[in-house]
């Protein structure tokens, strides 16, 4: 078959989308992208994203209008939490749960149009096994997203991703660095570490920690970045080790959520503001330099407009890079949907648009800082009408620099110039470093010598 992939959501997902379409690959099938012809298209699909039934309509009409008799399939947290509403939505024939989402194959003896949608999903009970994947974010093959942790054994109010994706598990400890040699070995430079609640990962006795030590003390020369971790779980230790190291980005994803200690005790988070505030001090005061991006939900039930101030004046008062900002959205089956003093839709929005602009600012601000300085790039992507390669910083700063299209894709030291847009525009110092990558602390005081 000429089978077609569709994901919505995180970066988790899409790993998974990857690992599934290895499956169809391994088992003979072509894969096309997406609106080419296809005889089957699976949909992964998120329970965060607002409005997922609207946007999985607009897929299957899309699809189908191109290719009439095209088997759908549709898997991810939404179709484990509203099975029989994704079944009735016309053209869907098969509907994946969390456990059967890796299993496609062997769920179905055949991919013909199906005139009542089957329903493989499971109740999740037990905690599923944990089941690897990995994908790449560009086609230029630099970046790898690896999934180490799965499900998520908090109770936030708003959340649903426990009931969609079971509770949390990991990938053994030691198959770690040979998946991450693997991904190395494929081409790739940088490789992002992710999961659900990537800082709860839990095998025997080993904890987040050991990753990081594990991979910071291997021969991995590829360049390691954390994704988005938990404030309450990101130790003194972790962030020790990451800015110190050879190989970690300075560079941490740290969800706050709100600014109100009040709406933090609604939404059942695990820290407070104060605490918040001295984790990103800390790190601000070990290396000035590290980017901090911020995730933060605008107009949960009981925000007043002094609540939402407090968020907004609280995220402007701290040395952060970049905000997330998620609006507020309703979900079945929890705690959060029964609250009372729901916030119009219209304030959400409202609020959206200004914590927007303040990541905005936050950025340029952040980007000014690193002007004058020497980094390390990966060059991802070449703009042949520029001779410009477009590239971040282990610090996640987006940067530009004019070099030949036969640059080698590895780690390129740059001197930031100015801003242009949303980019860095900069001066390429050296085609690249060695095998052994560096980052700017180590390589820094040798250049300008």
């Amino acid at each position: 078959m000429k089978v077609s992939f569709y994901t919505l959501g995180c970066k988790l997902n899409y790993s998974e989308t990857s690992t599934i379409s290895n499956q169809f690959l391994e088992a003979g099938h072509t894969i096309v992208p997406f609106g080419d012809d296809s005889d089957c298209l699976i949909i992964n699909t998120c329970s965060v994203t607002e409005n997922a039934d609207t946007e999985a309509r607009k897929i299957i009409r899309r699809t189908l209008r191109k290719s009439p008799n095209t088997y759908v399939g549709i898997t991810g947290c939404y179709a484990q939490l509203q099975p029989e509403e994704i079944a009735s939505i016309d053209g869907v024939d098969a509907v994946f749960g969390t456990k059967e989402k890796f299993s496609i194959l062997e769920s179905l003896s055949t991919f013909e149009k199906e005139s009542i949608p089957k329903i493989y999903v499971s109740d999740l009970d037990e905690t599923p096994d944990f089941n690897d994947s990995f994908s790449s974010d560009t086609d230029s093959r630099t970046r790898a997203f690896l999934k180490i942790q799965d499900g998520c054994n908090y109770n936030c109010s708003f959340c649903t991703i426990p009931i969609a994706r079971g509770g949390s598990r990991s990938m053994p400890f030691e198959k770690i660095l040979t998946k991450m040699e693997e991904i190395e070995k494929s081409g790739y430079n940088e490789i992002v570490l992710t999961g659900i609640n990537l800082g709860d990962y839990s095998y025997d006795e080993f904890r987040f920690i050991d990753v990081v030590r594990l991979i910071d003390s291997s021969a991995i020369q590829a360049r390691i970045r954390i994704s988005s971790i938990e404030p309450n779980l990101l130790t003194n230790e972790i962030i020790n080790v990451v800015l110190n190291s050879k190989k970690f980005c300075n560079h941490f994803h740290i969800p706050l959520q709100s600014g109100s200690s009040e709406i933090l005790g609604k939404m059942k988070r695990r820290y407070k503001v104060s605490q918040y505030q001295e984790l990103i001090l800390s790190i601000k005061q070990m290396d000035m330099n590290t980017c901090i991006g911020v995730d933060v939900i605008v107009g949960f039930p009981g925000e007043t407009n002094d609540k939402f101030e407090e968020t907004f004046h609280f995220l402007e008062s701290l040395p952060i890079s970049y905000l997330h900002v998620f609006t507020y959205s309703e979900r079945e089956n929890t705690p959060a949907k029964e609250f009372k003093d729901s916030v119009p839709y219209s304030t959400r929005k409202l609020r959206t648009a200004r914590l927007r602009q303040l990541s905005e600012f936050k950025k340029n601000e952040f980007y000014k800082s690193q002007l004058g300085q020497k980094r390390i790039v990966i060059p991802e992507k070449f703009d042949s009408s520029l001779e410009r390669w477009t590239g971040y910083s282990n610090n996640y700063v987006k940067v530009q620099f004019n070099a030949p299209v036969n640059l080698i894709q590895k780690s390129s030291v740059v001197l930031l110039n100015s801003i242009e847009g949303n980019n860095v525009q900069s001066t390429l110092e050296s085609l690249h470093l060695s095998e052994n990558i560096e980052y700017q602390k180590q390589y820094i005081p040798i250049l300008l010598s």
